[in-house]
């Protein structure tokens, strides 16, 4: 793993001109990566294939089937009592009542299944300024960035490969720049 310092200005421009800042300070060209972060929400998120999803959850399996069940027994005495059906009609009554409850059935807890899925990222958009230090030099990047009106001046370890930040995360919260980081390294 790498260690990075990373800060995040609103145009390329500015950004640009704190990597030349940087150069002046004895970074090299392929320690220092600029790219641009889409704001919260935009971010490219894979999505499996159907079929590689796994199975369903087993509360929404046992809602579906309880629905099911549910519905089955409903429409068989809803019309088998009331109407004194055939046995084909109160055939059909079930598979439809089964059919209703497991719509049902599968429906609940829908909105809290939701809200496990929704992402609360912690990172704006902007231009990122990341640069590939070492743990003598990380507070030289941080002080060049924090001079130059950086915001959210962050920390991370990751993989550097190319002269570019290969693993960046766009939805992990960044970890701030500060003194009991520094110590950390």
């Amino acid at each position: 793993m790498s260690l990075i310092v990373a800060g995040r200005f609103t145009t390329f421009p500015a950004a640009e001109a704190v990597a030349d800042k940087l150069f002046a300070r004895g970074f090299v060209e392929e320690d220092v990566n600029l790219f641009f972060v889409n704001p919260r929400g935009q971010h490219a998120r894979h999505t499996p294939h159907p079929v590689a999803v796994a199975a369903a959850p087993p509360h929404r399996t046992r809602n579906l089937t309880l629905g099911a069940v549910a519905g089955a027994v409903a429409g068989v005495a809803l019309f088998g009592a009331l109407l004194s059906a055939s046995l084909p009609a109160v055939v059909i009554a079930a598979g439809v009542g089964a059919w209703i409850g497991a719509r049902i059935g599968a429906g609940w807890h829908r909105a809290s299944e939701h809200e496990e899925r929704v992402h609360h990222e912690m990172r704006q958009s902007g231009v990122l300024l990341a640069v590939h230090v070492s743990p003598d030099n990380q507070a030289v990047a941080a002080d060049v960035l924090r001079e130059a009106g950086a915001d959210d001046v962050e920390r991370a370890s990751g993989q550097w490969h190319g002269g570019h930040w290969a693993d960046f995360d766009p939805t992990a919260a960044p970890h701030p720049f500060g003194e009991a980081g520094a110590q950390r390294a």
